[in-house]
């Protein structure tokens, strides 16, 4: 019962936390454009704590509508020289930087908010993920070169720790080749 009591409470810790996150207020979807690479990533979903050690840096490309909203398309080559590709087009809100869509590939509702971006540099993104109930926090860390300074890697490691994710769920992808065009 204790251990229900502990795990119970750290998952609503969480939830209030990321519920609490605030995108960035003058978020500009515009100079959100062009290519990203994903240098960082953070969760507790069990499917990273499987898959953590397989994970490369992959490629992200984030593209404005006319409508506000944007366009991801994501690609991260495998080892076997395929590629996984992913792609949602996420819907503006009323709210400055905060986005949702609907993941077709998993079909979980995501809250998507632009953190923290300086737009010639780093994008931290922060997703609440629902599906069936459970809710999931995962964020992101996406640079415009592979290479980021370490103040920004332990930036990134802060704020995942503040909104509950666990010290080992966080990590820093290693260098990969890029996919080719699809």
């Amino acid at each position: 019962m204790t251990l229900l009591l502990t795990v119970l409470g750290a998952v609503l810790c969480s939830w209030t936390a990321s519920s609490e996150v605030v995108p960035q207020a003058d978020f500009n979807p515009q100079s959100m454009a062009g290519k990203w690479y994903l240098v960082g990533f953070a969760t507790n979903a069990q499917w990273f704590v499987n898959r953590r050690d397989s994970m490369k840096v992959g490629t992200a490309m984030f593209t404005p509508t006319a409508d506000g909203d944007l366009d991801l398309s994501y690609a991260s080559l495998n080892s076997d020289g395929s590629c996984w590709r992913l792609n949602n087009l996420a819907k503006k809100t009323d709210m400055p930087g905060k986005f949702t869509y609907t993941s077709e590939r998993w079909g979980n509702e995501n809250d998507m908010r632009m953190v923290d971006v300086k737009y010639d540099e780093y994008a931290v993104i922060h997703t609440i993920k629902t599906k069936g109930g459970v809710i999931t926090v995962v964020n992101k860390l996406y640079g415009r070169s592979m290479d980021l300074s370490a103040d920004l890697l332990e930036k990134f490691r802060q704020f995942s720790l503040e909104t509950g994710v666990l010290p080992e769920n966080i990590a820093f992808l290693p260098r990969n080749a890029e996919c080719p065009a699809a």
